[in-house]
């Protein structure tokens, strides 16, 4: 639901769209036949990791179970490379249906963000250098694939 309570209908045209079409690179930690993990460019701490759906869906009442089910276990995978790669217990699992809740990106997705709720930057105010952030992505990859 927008401001004024009006759904808002899926836009092919929204960021993740066009990163799961090809159209827009991404830092990729994982991917699978219905899901794909990549670093947030823009990230609230180091190690920021993003999970969407390879379905067109806005927030979660949009979500097929199938892939939420999809969406949750590679998000377990993540935080295990999280932990490990970063040294970091506690992982921040955040997401957000609707702009009044602050979603910006209009594709369902989940933030991981190793850190503590009480540290965390602001969202979207800095963006982080690619080498980092593929730096990064090769390191929780490999810790994924063992």
């Amino acid at each position: 639901m927008s401001k004024d309570n009006q759904a808002v209908i899926y836009d092919d045209n929204n960021v993740f769209a066009k990163m799961l079409a090809g159209d827009i690179p991404c830092h990729r930690v994982y991917e699978d036949d219905k899901t794909l993990a990549f670093m947030d460019i823009m990230p609230q701490a180091e190690g920021h990791v993003l999970v969407i759906p390879k379905q067109k869906a806005v927030d979660l009442a949009d979500l097929e179970p199938e892939y939420a089910a999809a969406v949750l276990m590679t998000a377990k995978k993540v935080m295990q490379a999280q932990r490990q790669v970063f040294e970091r217990e506690g992982i921040i699992q955040m997401q957000l249906n609707g702009s009044q809740a602050g979603q910006t990106v209009f594709h369902y997705h989940i933030h991981l963000i190793p850190g503590n709720i009480h540290e965390l930057g602001i969202h979207a105010s800095k963006q982080v250098d690619g080498e980092v952030l593929a730096k990064m992505a090769e390191e929780l990859s490999a810790a994924i694939a063992g």
